[in-house]
């Protein structure tokens, strides 16, 4: 095993430069990890996981913003064979500007942190601001990806792939417009339907939806605000706006029809699908203004609250999962809490992405959390006092039994300096620990993440 020093005293000029978000100072790597417990040998393959990790003297004004790393874990054959981070070579990393001299904005000079996924023959880094950017199975950068020159606006970090077609579908967004922009990528990687979605504002889209049928839109009153492009994200809450979801079909045919909510803003969508009612069930985490504006702050963004003055990441900044049923029949829409308590970074079965699943997966303070929709149960694995767990990945087990939590969730814990990070491997049936990988340094919490198995890349 090689590993590096690693220097903990980092800025306070930012609420993420320290605690668990804290970044490490370097690209590192480790073999052959210490594995407590029995890896299943038919976990072949890598997981990954992207976050913010500014560079030494880096002060990033936001979270959302700064340079992007990925970690990995190698598993084969019951052994976890290496860990490495590095972070992704974006023009931002280099310190380009990332306005040309003619006014239009590098879609490449981005910080590439949010998510890493794989799709037809590429691995790629993506965050919602710009152009994904190629990877290797090591992690090394490979370079801005357009799809052949047939992509011209930014990416979402959380786009959605059909488990049926094999398609790729996502969108981007701008603060100029066209503000919204769907995109449709074939099974083999080709770009082949790009159009805009008409919505009255910049407004910040980080997720969306699909089913069977439809795209799901997400049109909520965070906007850009472009006269505080200069202080990290420019974005701040307008309850003129509004808020509204938004179906689409497919198909191409009719015009995106409009649906009227509560004001509320949605980072991450858990899943969507059309019941035998024909009504699209939308289940998603919530967050009102209150609990958005004290999240926001605590990531280093501006808001216009007064009662938010907390700069530490709490319960309080939580949002809620929820489910929406719209219909495109009657018009209505109805909206309910699925659970009160504070969850983030929903995930599932992803071969149920747009279809009905039963069970959501999601990150609770200390804890990774498994709801059962349909008996309205849920239950949880405690992490400790003190931890992080991250976004729980889904893996199935192979050859299923046709139980759809038949599988292992994996999940990087993160504790703060001065202690290692773990991978922890989780039966996705009853949550009950199988085994954890030691890495070598303390991982950073993040983002999103991908077990890409071997076939994959």
């Amino acid at each position: 095993m090689t590993t590096t020093p690693e220097n903990t005293a980092e800025p306070a000029d930012s609420p993420y430069h320290v605690g668990h978000y804290a970044p490490v100072p370097d690209e590192t790597e480790g073999f052959d990890l210490k594995v407590t417990g029995t890896l299943p040998r038919e976990l072949n393959g890598r997981y990954l996981r992207n976050g913010p990790n500014p560079r030494p003297g880096d002060t990033t004004g936001h979270l959302f913003t700064a340079n992007g790393m990925l970690h990995g874990v190698r598993l084969r054959d019951g052994r976890a064979e290496w860990y490495r981070n590095r972070w992704v070579r974006t023009g931002k990393l280099a310190g380009e500007p990332f306005r040309r001299e003619d006014g239009t904005v590098d879609l490449t000079v981005v910080s590439a942190n949010t998510h890493v996924i794989a799709h037809a023959d590429k691995l790629l880094a993506l965050v919602e601001t710009g152009l994904p950017y190629e990877v290797t199975g090591e992690l090394e950068t490979v370079g801005p990806c357009d799809f052949g020159g047939r992509l011209t606006t930014a990416m979402t970090a959380h786009p959605k792939a059909d488990p049926v077609t094999g398609e790729l579908l996502f969108f981007g967004y701008g603060p100029v417009p066209p503000y919204c922009t769907y995109h449709r990528l074939s099974a083999s990687g080709e770009l082949v339907e790009s159009r805009e979605i008409a919505v009255p504002g910049a407004t910040m889209m980080h997720d969306f939806a699909i089913t069977e049928n439809y795209v799901v839109w997400l049109d909520l009153p965070v906007l850009f605000d472009l006269a505080r492009l200069h202080g990290g994200m420019p974005m701040r809450w307008h309850d003129a706006y509004g808020a509204r979801l938004g179906l689409m079909r497919r198909d191409g045919v009719g015009e995106v029809r409009w649906f009227d909510i509560d004001p509320c803003y949605v980072f991450h969508v858990g899943n969507a699908y059309e019941d035998a009612a024909g009504r699209v069930v939308l289940d998603a985490v919530r967050f009102s203004r209150a609990t958005f504006d004290a999240m926001w702050q605590a990531f280093g963004g501006h808001v216009d609250n007064p009662a938010v003055t907390s700069w530490v990441l709490g319960e309080d900044q939580s949002g809620c999962l929820y489910r929406w049923r719209l219909d495109p029949a009657t018009g209505t829409v109805s909206e309910e809490a699925i659970d009160d308590r504070g969850v983030e970074v929903p995930s599932l079965n992803d071969e149920l992405t747009g279809r009905p699943n039963r069970y959501l997966y999601t990150l609770a303070k200390n804890s990774i959390m498994k709801y059962d929709t349909i008996s309205g149960t849920s239950r949880a694995y405690g992490t400790g006092e003190g931890s992080a767990p991250g976004e729980a990945a889904f893996v199935p087990a192979e050859g299923g039994s046709g139980e759809e939590d038949a599988g292992w969730l994996l999940s990087i814990v993160s504790y703060g300096p001065g202690r290692r990070s773990e991978l922890l491997v989780l039966d996705a049936r009853d949550l009950t620990l199988v085994a954890t990988v030691e890495l070598p340094r303390r991982v950073p919490s993040g983002f999103h993440g991908s077990w890409i198995p071997d076939q994959r890349g």
